[in-house]
């Protein structure tokens, strides 16, 4: 069977999986996933889920398809579900650089992993179209947004994603981890405080060529 027939241009994923699926063998298995896991919205819990995470991973990538992937982390529901199709994430004063902003500024696609570490174990991939929102605009659209954010931190702006795919990512490779209180310096521009040159890649930018 082509594996770009008819029904495959009507699956979640690329084209490319499709047709490793087919080489790999594991076509039936894909179709069960794509079948029962994955949605093209969240569920009622995965919005729960969505609201106790402290912590997601995003991925983006530039107009030539140059990637990056970042941390973003928050007290719990810091990613705000607006309705079953929207979700949007805080982004608060950085280092500057707005790499992942800057990507989405040229190609909104955006993937994150919200994990829970602690108590089920578990994974979430949504999957989407991102568009940068400034705090102000955001708030007029929609007056339920937090108001009170994590040791005095506030958003600057607010990314927006519309969401494609919502699925599970599974347990069996998630570590089990413990939360314990550490000391956090928000907001500060102090280089030693924030990690300072811990891999050494400012020695080695300045060090002659070996």
């Amino acid at each position: 069977m082509d594996p770009l027939d008819d029904a495959a241009e009507t699956l979640p994923g690329s084209g490319g999986e499709h047709l490793l699926q087919c080489a790999y063998n594991t076509r039936d298995r894909a179709r069960r996933f794509y079948d029962d896991q994955v949605l093209d919205r969240l569920n009622d819990e995965m919005i729960e889920f969505v609201g106790r995470m402290e912590m997601a991973f995003v991925a983006t990538a530039d107009l030539d398809g140059e990637c990056d992937s970042s941390l973003r982390a928050g007290p719990p529901g810091f990613i705000h579900v607006l309705d079953d199709h929207h979700i949007a994430y805080p982004e608060y004063r950085g280092n500057g650089v707005l790499a992942s902003l800057g990507n989405i500024s040229e190609n909104p696609h955006v993937g994150i992993l919200m994990v829970d570490f602690v108590r089920d174990v578990i994974g979430l991939h949504v999957n989407g179209r991102a568009r940068i929102v400034e705090d102000a605009e955001l708030r007029a659209q929609h007056d339920d947004l937090p108001v009170e954010f994590d040791r005095g931190r506030t958003p600057e702006r607010w990314v927006l994603v519309e969401i494609d795919e919502a699925y599970i990512h599974c347990r069996k490779h998630i570590p089990l981890m413990q939360p314990v209180e550490r000391t956090r310096e928000w907001g500060t521009d102090d280089v030693k405080r924030k990690g300072g040159d811990y891999f050494g890649a400012k020695r080695a930018a300045h060090s002659p060529a070996g």
